[in-house]
């Protein structure tokens, strides 16, 4: 009997942890239905106020939240902070959806609008619900998660088609190297699904490009 109060407890627990899901959904739909256009821009949350990539990312989000999109980031610090103060900075829509995390994630103080969510997979489907366009900096693992993801979907055809952009080459040039002499090499993959993604350097460029899908 003992066990079997155990595994009920278990399954109570589960059960109100599905109720949690279903208010973070509620609150992100509540909050963000209204937004208009906007770009999730994904990077790295270590770097530096002042540095180069830091800088990049600030200018590219103030040139986006000029040319009428809002900006979308995970919130935290580093190329997100960046993005969401290039976008406050241009008077654009400064979104930050945050991940509760033990370390390194702090909410930036540039987001003009905040969420705070506990799982993963409800703060992904805000960033591709609510985007016209993905925006990838310079990252790591939860970069590449978030890339990937909007590859693997548009290319299953499970979303509709829309911009995804690496931004800087140089950083980008060995993954994408290996992407063709691995995946398509060994016909994991077809040469079309290369083309879902672009690889870009510059910002006005980049700004252009998801204008041409977008109508404002």
């Amino acid at each position: 009997m003992e066990k079997q109060y155990v595994i009920d407890d278990i399954n109570l627990k589960e059960s109100w942890r599905l109720f949690h899901i279903m208010a973070e959904f509620v609150e992100g739909f509540e909050n963000l239905n209204e937004i208009g256009p906007a770009v999730t821009v994904f990077g790295s949350a270590r770097s530096q106020k002042g540095d180069e990539l830091y800088d990049k990312t600030y200018g590219l989000a103030k040139l986006l939240g000029r040319n009428g999109f809002n900006v979308i980031t995970g919130g935290g610090g580093g190329v997100m902070e960046a993005a969401n103060k290039g976008a406050r900075d241009a008077g654009a829509k400064s979104i930050g959806i945050n991940i509760e995390l033990p370390f390194e994630q702090k909410p930036n103080p540039y987001a003009n609008v905040r969420l705070s969510y506990r799982y993963f997979f409800v703060r992904k489907v805000m960033f591709l619900k609510y985007a016209v366009a993905y925006i990838v900096m310079p990252g790591g693992f939860g970069t590449l998660d978030e890339f990937f993801e909007a590859v693997t979907l548009i290319q299953t055809k499970k979303m509709r088609p829309f911009p995804v952009i690496l931004y800087d080459s140089s950083y980008w040039k060995g993954l994408i190297d290996w992407m063709k002499e691995q995946m398509l090499s060994h016909n994991k993959i077809l040469k079309e699904d290369l083309d879902i993604f672009k690889i870009m350097d510059d910002p006005q460029e980049i700004v252009d490009y998801v204008k041409r899908f977008i109508v404002l």
